[in-house]
């Protein structure tokens, strides 16, 4: 949730509140809503390690607000961020984990646990679909990120065949 945040006060100072919503409206309703205590504690870190600035704001009929605007050590973090490549493909795995070590506990099937991934990854896909056609056609981003979720899982499922065709 850091970078995250930093990005969107690239843009403009904003408060903790109206950064939660542009999440929440970029990401759609397939990408876990952050809490709005989540958001401020996660400003406050930010604040204390000098990546972001906070000036209060007062308002005449509520409690005042907190601002946080950018600071160049958070820009320069957002710059290294935005530079760095991702880590290669997972290797650590726990399904895996479970596949390779369930023989010798005498505790699982391997080919149930296949099974039994298959049937999450698959009631996962459909969770997805209906996501995909609820979410507002306009927002690009949320729909990039459903459908790179539903890709992701069409390799694990042909993964959990590749699986179950060798081991079988």
């Amino acid at each position: 949730m850091r970078l995250p945040l930093l990005a969107l006060l690239a843009r403009g100072p904003a408060h903790g509140y109206e950064l939660k919503q542009d999440l929440e409206q970029l990401l759609g309703s397939a990408y876990p809503q952050p809490n709005i205590g989540q958001v401020y504690v996660t400003l406050g870190r930010l604040e204390k390690s000098g990546l972001i600035e906070g000036e209060d704001v007062e308002q005449s009929s509520r409690p005042n607000k907190k601002v946080y605007r950018l600071t160049d050590a958070g820009r320069e973090a957002l710059h290294v961020w935005f530079e760095e490549t991702e880590d290669e493909p997972r290797v650590r795995d726990e399904f895996f984990m479970k596949l390779a070590l369930a023989p010798q506990t005498g505790l699982a099937d391997q080919i149930a646990l296949i099974n039994r991934q298959r049937r999450q990854y698959l009631n996962t896909m459909r969770v997805l679909s209906k996501l995909a056609a609820a979410e507002d056609r306009d927002n690009r981003i949320a729909h990039l990120l459903i459908e790179g979720a539903m890709l992701h899982l069409q390799a694990d499922l042909d993964w959990l065949e590749r699986c179950q065709e060798e081991l079988e």
